[in-house]
């Protein structure tokens, strides 16, 4: 009786060893076919596709992104890309991240037609890679313009003061590290740095005149930096036409002859593989009912505010 018992118990144990060992092999086969079949779906990605207009979004706070230069240069390469459109969505950034993009889709627009087609912002940095488009569409109230730089510092000598802190330096000349958060800006190096930025704007200013084919100061506002709604940029010859991408669509095939009836299809930049994070990233996202590219969009963007530095060329609402 004794054996029995012992026998049954062995044999439920074993079965379960069994049940355990199956599980695992499910998983773990589920898990080798999910990486193929997206390891396949990278490989194949826009590239694979038959001829169709690549859309290319430009979001957030632009900035030197080598990844997005990339992407450009692989679309420009890409045969089966008949015509590009930039979606832009974004109040601007740095100005030499604003100038690579700009030189990057100039190289692009030699190779195919390209336009832009812009949404609630496309300021500062972002209508500096508008500029570079062969047609700018915008919505009515699409906000543009802010044509301009910016270089901001914080002093904090009064609170370093409050605190008892005493900044020593030595440096090789006055201008040297200068406007300094631990001085207040002498009058020689508040004028250096007029002169940086008044040199970026009359780049950007000009930039502009070039592409729009206008005279910047017959423009209401351009110089001093004011923005503008769509329908205003529209009248002043600052973008070309009120329309959305079946709009742009249209016009590269009346202007550009790119054939009727392609797909759009998003190109986006190559992305590093985010192992265990990325997956922790994706169930997270899973479990509150979001996309994981809506949290790292999120991440990122605080990211690149961050590291914003130099001459910034962005667009934000005055804070009361």
């Amino acid at each position: 009786m004794v054996l029995d018992a012992e026998s049954v118990v062995d044999r439920r144990r074993l079965k379960r060893r069994i049940t355990a060992w199956r599980i695992a092999a499910v998983v773990l086969g589920l898990f080798f076919i999910g990486a193929l079949l997206l390891s396949d779906k990278q490989a194949a990605g826009p590239a694979g596709i038959l001829p169709h207009i690549a859309r290319v979004t430009v979001s957030g706070v632009i900035t030197d992104d080598r990844k997005m230069h990339e992407l450009i240069d692989k679309v420009a390469k890409a045969a089966q890309v008949k015509a590009v459109i930039l979606d832009i969505n974004s109040p601007g950034g740095t100005t030499t991240g604003g100038e690579a993009m700009y030189d990057a889709v100039r190289r692009l627009a030699e190779k195919k037609p390209v336009v832009a087609v812009c949404g609630t912002l496309a300021t500062s940095a972002a209508y500096i890679v508008a500029l570079a488009t062969d047609r700018i569409f915008v919505y009515g109230n699409t906000i543009t313009g802010s044509v301009g730089v910016i270089f901001q510092w914080a002093e904090v000598t009064e609170l370093l003061h409050t605190l008892g802190i005493k900044v020593e330096e030595v440096k090789s000349g006055s201008l040297k590290a200068v406007p300094s958060p631990f001085q207040p800006a002498d009058e020689q190096a508040r004028q250096v740095t007029e002169q940086m930025v008044q040199d970026a704007k009359t780049w950007f200013v000009g930039l502009v005149g070039q592409r729009r084919d206008i005279q910047p100061d017959s423009v209401p506002g351009l110089t001093e930096g004011r923005i503008y709604s769509g329908r205003q940029a529209v009248e002043l010859k600052l973008a070309d036409e009120i329309g959305d991408e079946k709009a742009a669509t249209t016009w590269l095939t009346r202007e550009r002859n790119v054939p009727a009836g392609l797909r759009i299809v998003d190109w986006k930049p190559a992305q590093e593989s985010s192992g265990l994070f990325g997956w922790l990233l994706q169930s997270l996202a899973a479990s509150i009912g979001i996309s994981a590219e809506t949290i790292g969009s999120v991440a990122s963007q605080i990211s690149a505010t961050l590291k914003l530095d130099g001459l910034v060329s962005v667009w934000h609402p005055a804070a009361n």
